[in-house]
């Protein structure tokens, strides 16, 4: 069985999807479409802006999102998923991959997240950190044992936990950590804590949007985060999307369950090759491969 995977925040690059946008007319039409439905070009800032530029988080989350699902719309009849997840963001580009959402709805939605998290980042001063060379447990008993709210965030594989929350917090459960012998513990050039109970207020606002948007029969199920299992009711799928800005990002165990269920081969769609690497690092059997036209 094949599984199609989709990034999230941070793979993004300038230039990323102007090959997509020149070669092929199907893409140039959604691109343009981008621009109008967001408001501004944001064509311009993915093909010719700057590192800094794409950084915000207003820009990097369309940005990413517009490069996954046109690429699988390119895609054509080449693209046929048995199953699909998404890293944090990604998610919403799996869903209109698998018919979940339509194009115009997924990407207001993750405007509209984008948008809502960067208003929760400037409430509080909050961060995120990579946490290396530890068990989960001892990460996860370590965060429960700190003052303040730091939280685990994002199980990206094994032995690489991210922790967030606010920034007093997490600075002290990193040297806590490094204590208890993880090889790494360092902060992470992010605007706030994703994933973490701060992020409360932006979910609150995203709920309402993905409540009224409508949501679709997916053409194959859909691992989420915050559940790691097949999921295609859409209900579920709407509820399990507005837990996910304040639950962790279980990555490991979503592509642990996704081979449990038979997958054999997963295709990253999208830009960069970051969850190629965490897959193998998961699952080292499987098969892993860039999605190319």
């Amino acid at each position: 069985m094949k599984a199609y995977i989709f990034p999230g925040q941070g793979a993004q690059f300038v230039g990323m999807g102007l090959d997509l946008y020149e070669n092929h007319p199907e893409a140039q039409e959604l691109f343009e479409q981008a621009n109008d439905i967001l408001g501004f070009s944001i064509t311009d800032v993915m093909f010719e802006g700057t590192p800094e530029d794409l950084k915000q988080t207003k820009v990097t989350q369309p940005a990413i999102f517009l490069h996954s699902v046109i690429l699988s719309k390119v895609l054509g009849d080449n693209f046929k998923p048995d199953m699909v997840a998404g890293h944090s963001l990604g998610e919403f580009s799996a869903l209109v991959a698998n018919g979940t959402l339509n194009f115009e709805d997924g990407l207001k939605l993750v405007s509209q997240r984008a948008m809502a998290m960067q208003k929760a980042c400037e409430l509080q001063p909050s961060t995120m950190a990579a946490v290396l060379g530890l068990d989960d447990d001892i990460v996860e008993k370590i965060c429960a044992e700190t003052d303040g709210i730091v939280v685990p965030a994002n199980y990206n594989c094994p032995g690489q936990l991210v922790i967030s929350g606010e920034v007093d917090a997490v600075n002290l459960a990193c040297e806590k950590l490094k204590e208890a012998g993880a090889r790494r513990a360092l902060l992470l050039p992010v605007g706030g804590a994703f994933h973490s109970p701060l992020m409360e207020p932006a979910r609150e606002e995203l709920a309402a949007a993905i409540e009224s948007a409508e949501f679709n029969a997916p053409s194959c199920s859909i691992y989420q985060n915050v559940t790691t299992t097949a999921v295609s009711n859409a209900d579920e799928i709407k509820k399990n999307l507005i837990l996910q800005l304040t639950a962790p990002v279980k990555w490991t165990q979503s592509i642990q369950q996704m081979v449990k269920d038979g997958a054999k081969s997963f295709v990253e769609v999208g830009p960069g090759k970051v969850l190629q690497g965490l897959v193998r690092k998961i699952e080292s059997e499987v098969e892993t491969a860039s999605a190319v036209i």
